[in-house]
């Protein structure tokens, strides 16, 4: 609608003028889509939903983490627990040159998953609650019921290694526009 935000290699800024199709770096169809809500990305599920005669969603937190940790196990970033071989599963930082790149450009992790770390944040299905996870239940938490923000994980290019843990979340601001 309005634009998005990009690196202008010093801060963030806001430009009316890109979007998905032109996020401000060269990218194709082999990238993964930045500069889109969560409004976006649901409206992508439904479409692909009638497309392919399937249900499609996207995932709850607990559902994204679990698929993140390999299936559940206790692994820091999506495939390591190894912050010498984080590069060697994601796009960040220090590895990226301030852009996104084609999936499947490192490693997977243990479900055979890309790209869950690093390249770009991931956005789910919860409602951010900032202390849901300290009280909600156990098994299959769905997140809070209501709130002002959506939630998004995983991390990004322009990230450092710490923030693109498994167990990083942050509210997102753009679920409109």
């Amino acid at each position: 609608g309005d634009g998005c935000y990009y690196w202008t290699g010093i801060e963030w800024a806001k430009d009316s003028n890109k979007n998905w199709r032109s996020p401000g770096f060269s990218q194709d169809d082999s990238h993964p889509v930045c500069c889109i809500t969560w409004n976006d990305a649901v409206a992508y599920t439904e479409w692909l939903s009638g497309k392919r005669g399937s249900k499609n969603r996207l995932p709850t937190e607990a559902e994204w983490e679990y698929a993140a940790r390999s299936g559940g196990k206790n692994e820091k970033w999506a495939g390591t627990s190894s912050e010498s071989k984080i590069r060697e599963y994601a796009w960040y930082s220090s590895n990226s040159g301030s852009k996104t790149h084609p999936v499947k450009q490192k490693k997977p992790n243990g479900l055979g998953l890309y790209d869950m770390s690093g390249n770009v944040w991931e956005w789910c299905s919860d409602w951010y609650g900032e202390v849901y996870y300290r009280k909600s239940p156990q098994d299959n938490p769905k997140g809070p019921s209501s709130g002002s923000y959506r939630v998004l994980r995983g991390g990004s290019w322009d990230d450092e290694p710490g923030d693109l843990r498994a167990s990083i979340r942050v509210n997102g601001t753009s679920v409109d526009g």
